[in-house]
């Protein structure tokens, strides 16, 4: 069952974020024993993994968040998701709409991308368990993302739905989190942060206290 503190240390990787030479596995293993509490497998870009590659690692990363009892999202996938049966999904606003597959997610976890009052207003949130708001600052992790909206963002769609769980994401790091905390999210979502860490129990720990 989702709850809003699953969204805490939300780690997001695919082999496109991690350091040549790296091994995903061996970074979400580490992110796991650290105490991270959702990770989203994000596959996408000219480099990433496709097909039944694609497919395999998925499962050996979903094999092993449930050793963690972590949860298992993928993005943007609806195909992927269902036939590994991950614990949800997160899409984007020009993603698959949510309507179209929810038959097929009913006791899964759903995450939509928000960037903005005016996507928040035209998102159908009817069966949406969070919603992922940034960028938060600036980023180097995905290509096309947007101009950042700042915590600040965070604080205005509290102020309009205070139930509804949100993650921060875009740009975070141990060093500008704080605001994003004091902004009333339930959590951070990061990519680099963890994924080129140097101490990915260090940074870890440090994102969670945030939180407590």
């Amino acid at each position: 069952m989702f709850k809003a503190t699953d969204l805490n240390v939300y780690f997001i990787c695919g082999t496109q974020d991690i350091h040549q030479g790296s091994d995903i596995k061996n970074i979400l293993k580490q992110a796991l024993e650290a105490g991270i509490t959702l990770f989203q497998f994000r596959e996408k870009g000219p480099e990433s993994l496709k097909g039944e590659a694609k497919e395999a690692l998925a499962r050996e990363l979903l094999a092993l968040c449930h050793e963690y009892n972590v949860p298992f999202l993928v993005n943007d996938d609806v195909e992927l998701a269902l036939k590994i049966d991950a614990d949800g999904i997160h899409v984007g606003q020009d993603d698959e709409e949510v309507i179209s597959f929810i038959n097929d997610f009913k006791d899964k976890i759903i995450g939509l991308s928000v960037g903005n009052e005016k996507e928040y207003q035209d998102s159908d949130l009817t069966h949406v368990d969070y919603i992922g708001v940034g960028p938060m600052y600036s980023t180097l992790s995905k290509a096309d993302a947007s101009a950042p909206v700042g915590p600040e963002m965070i604080s205005t769609l509290k102020h309009t739905n205070p139930s509804l769980p949100m993650v921060a994401i875009g740009g975070i790091n141990e060093d500008n989190i704080e605001p994003i905390a004091q902004a009333g999210a339930d959590g951070v979502s990061v990519i680099s942060a963890i994924a080129h860490s140097h101490n990915i129990d260090k940074t870890v720990t440090k994102l969670q206290s945030y939180f407590k």
